[in-house]
């Protein structure tokens, strides 16, 4: 019996062996379906606009359309299908590229299934994921951002008055560096649930939507 409550992925991958790991280790992990799969990019925009999945795992380097092209077009049509690049690349300008295409988490081929499900969860709960491997490197490269600004549109002027305390600056630091809630927590001594707290009055005072969001605004306007 299929769960409901389960997340339905759709897989983009041009090398079948990937493409059948990823797909047997997402049915080993609870709480998740491969809802379809796809060999080069127009073939997925054609599913996913058929399938409507809640998560596209989509490589960057594939036949007929990239990663990039696709996704651009999934996001134009369908907002709340979830994109997260899965590659092997970490070049910055493919990253920002991605972001700015509207992807909603950028994962390094390789990583561990564990890291994988995490990921989708977090995107899912409409954060944005970028794989610690690249997080820090790409948070703190400010002027590389503005690549992808129209991505992440700033709701409030450059010039508004943010003040941010210090508690709050150290939990931005450490999302700056990749961390999860619960590793925030383990690092300041404090709950995950409290993290959490911090996290939301700090997307309140800078006027975004996620943890993702709110690290690069606060960099760009020079509170961390």
């Amino acid at each position: 019996m299929v769960d409901q409550d389960a997340i339905t992925v759709f897989i983009v991958e041009d090398h079948e062996m990937v493409r059948l790991g990823l797909k047997a280790g997402l049915e080993r992990s609870e709480g998740f379906v491969v809802a379809g799969e796809a060999e080069d990019g127009l073939e997925a925009v054609e599913a996913v606009f058929r399938i409507k999945p809640n998560i596209v795992l989509m490589d960057i380097g594939l036949p007929s359309m990239d990663g990039i092209e696709a996704t651009l077009r999934i996001k134009n049509r369908y907002s709340d299908v979830r994109v997260i690049m899965l590659t092997a690349q970490q070049d910055d300008n493919g990253i920002f590229a991605a972001f700015a295409a509207g992807a909603d988490g950028y994962c390094l081929k390789g990583a561990p299934i564990s890291r994988l499900t995490l990921a989708i969860r977090t995107v899912m709960d409409g954060a944005a994921w970028l794989d610690p491997a690249i997080a820090g490197r790409v948070l703190r490269e400010p002027a590389k951002m503005a690549i992808s600004a129209a991505a992440t549109p700033e709701k409030t002027s450059e010039g508004e008055n943010i003040v941010l305390s210090d508690r709050e600056r150290e939990v931005l630091n450490l999302v700056a560096d990749g961390l999860s809630n619960p590793e925030i927590g383990k690092r300041l001594y404090v709950s995950a649930e409290t993290v959490k707290t911090h996290l939301r009055r700090i997307m309140e005072k800078l006027v975004v939507d996620d943890r993702t969001q709110a690290a690069v605004k606060a960099l760009r306007q020079g509170l961390l």
